[in-house]
């Protein structure tokens, strides 16, 4: 998280972003969000490229930040690759803020708590349990085997990604920028936002047209090309099932995509 609590409420008791001509990042800033990965290591590594020769293309003139927006696990099945990029191959020459989604809060989660597993596995969580060679044996009953998974996948994950998994970030700011995993609940201050909002919220979020005081990226809904409205822009375009992982690029007042093929 970025700023202070007084800083965002000096922000609030002024004029907003839409209001003054426009959102902006940091003067001397370029920031590359990207959506949600669910597993897709070949994508990553392509958008990761690209966004490499974007920045050096610029001569490196700025400084780069590179916000990922969470669900690097499930449904594909290198989710355990993908944690493995990031920890050891981050871009060259620009900072990297990993925001938390809620596939790895229910991973997390699922390693305390094994009765979540069935919630888990039904939004992708087996691929994940999958890439990390856990694999408890079927003729037990389904709390036994959950049981037994949580304890293999405890022994599975190497400390190094607990402790990613665990340090991830709720919210970043970039100038008139937020972003986030899920969105948030309008009408509530940024520094009083409920966590599982961030995480998990839809509709509330989606539907709404109020002026959120900043411009909300977030992942979370995929939708089939970059969800732009006056008041957020969706980047999850459901890379797992379309091959299309996306990166949105902010200078400035000015903002483009990056994206990877779509003929997967």
């Amino acid at each position: 998280m970025r700023g202070s609590l007084s800083s965002l409420k000096r922000f609030f008791s002024g004029t907003s972003a839409s209001s003054r001509g426009g959102f902006r990042v940091p003067e001397g800033q370029r920031v590359y969000a990207i959506g949600d990965i669910h597993g897709r290591a070949d994508l990553l590594t392509e958008l990761h490229s690209q966004i490499l020769d974007d920045h050096q293309a610029a001569g490196g003139r700025n400084s780069a930040v590179a916000v990922y927006l969470g669900d690097y696990i499930d449904r594909g099945t290198e989710s355990r690759k993908v944690i493995d990029l990031l920890l050891d191959e981050p871009l060259a020459g620009l900072e990297s803020v990993h925001l938390k989604g809620n596939h790895e809060e229910a991973m997390l989660r699922f390693l305390e708590h094994p009765a979540i597993g069935p919630q888990w596995f039904g939004f992708g969580g087996e691929a994940t349990v999958m890439s990390y060679g856990a694999k408890a044996p079927r003729s037990l009953d389904d709390k036994a085997y959950y049981a037994e998974l949580s304890d293999q996948m405890r022994a599975c994950v190497p400390s190094r990604h607990k402790a990613f998994l665990e340090g991830l970030k709720l919210q970043y700011r970039a100038g008139d920028y937020l972003f986030v995993h899920a969105g948030i609940r309008p009408g509530c201050p940024l520094e009083e936002q409920d966590p599982d909002d961030l995480l998990w919220i839809r509709s509330e979020f989606l539907n709404s047209r109020v002026d959120h005081g900043v411009m909300v990226v977030h992942g979370h809904t995929p939708t089939a090309r970059p969800d732009v409205r006056s008041n957020r822009i969706g980047i999850d375009t459901g890379a797992f099932a379309s091959g299309a992982l996306t990166c949105l690029v902010l200078e400035g007042s000015a903002k483009r995509f990056l994206s990877t093929s779509l003929r997967r």
